[in-house]
């Protein structure tokens, strides 16, 4: 590993370095690759330096079908959480508009990993969506995460409620979560939330041997049906929660 850039999240109290290295092996894959990782060793970006248009890990590219599968013709989408900007990097030709919470990693994004578009805002995700006019997008994208995992205020029933009034009448709102598949309680509790909203819903998981895991899950709300392709999903296959309590701004999780 050449580590490249280390500095310290000025947001977090000091709890944890945001890095940059190079390295000649990722997840078994040998090349040449640059990561975006933060001391508690969760990699929020990686960039093959070979192919840097290449979109590297599974969760985006599940995320690129469902967009493109079931509104091929999209205009705009709303992205909360920047990391390395590989969602609107490869929609270059689209109107995106990305919030980002953390300064720090837009400026990173910029310099190390070579994010040119000026489409992103500082700020919280929720808040900058709020000032957003109504049915202004075909997608609105969470992907979004705290030590503790996708911040509370993005899975509320009052959240998907706003992301309904912003999206257009065929548009849908995805999620990148972390989780245990249906025998997770705060899985079950989205899936149950984001579908008082939405009349559609479906839920994607990477398998794992191992029922204790926690996995990449990508879910998806919309008012119309929810089409895919298996083959085209990176792998992820669909899973199906099992009811969970409703989440609202007002009842902290506990």
């Amino acid at each position: 590993m050449n580590l490249l850039h280390k500095e310290i999240d000025e947001g977090s109290g000091g709890n944890y370095e945001i890095l940059v290295y190079d390295t000649a092996e990722l997840y078994g894959e040998k090349g040449a690759f640059r990561v975006l990782e933060f001391s508690n060793e969760a990699i929020q970006g990686a960039m093959d330096l070979n192919r840097p248009d290449r979109v590297l890990f599974e969760y985006p590219r599940a995320i690129i079908h469902l967009m493109e599968h079931n509104t091929p013709e999209f205009e705009a989408a709303f992205l909360i959480g920047h990391g390395i900007g590989t969602i609107p990097s490869y929609f270059a030709d689209r109107r995106m508009k990305v919030a980002e919470y953390n300064k720090q990693v837009l400026e990173i994004s910029r310099r190390w990993f070579g994010y040119d578009r000026d489409n992103v805002v500082v700020g919280d995700g929720r808040s900058v969506l709020d000032s957003e006019s109504s049915q202004a997008y075909d997608y609105i994208i969470v992907d979004a995460f705290t030590d503790k995992g996708t911040p509370f205020h993005l899975t509320s029933e009052e959240f998907f409620t706003l992301a309904a009034e912003k999206l257009d009448e065929r548009g849908a709102v995805i999620l990148n979560l972390m989780g245990r598949g249906e025998q997770d309680r705060m899985i079950n509790a989205i899936h149950t939330t984001l579908g008082r909203t939405f009349a559609y819903t479906r839920a994607f998981a990477l398998p794992s041997d191992n029922a204790s895991d926690v996995l990449n899950i990508v879910m998806i709300g919309s008012h119309n049906s929810i089409g895919f392709v298996s083959r085209k999903m990176a792998g992820f296959t669909e899973i199906f929660p099992e009811p969970g309590h409703v989440i609202w701004d007002s009842v902290p999780v506990t």
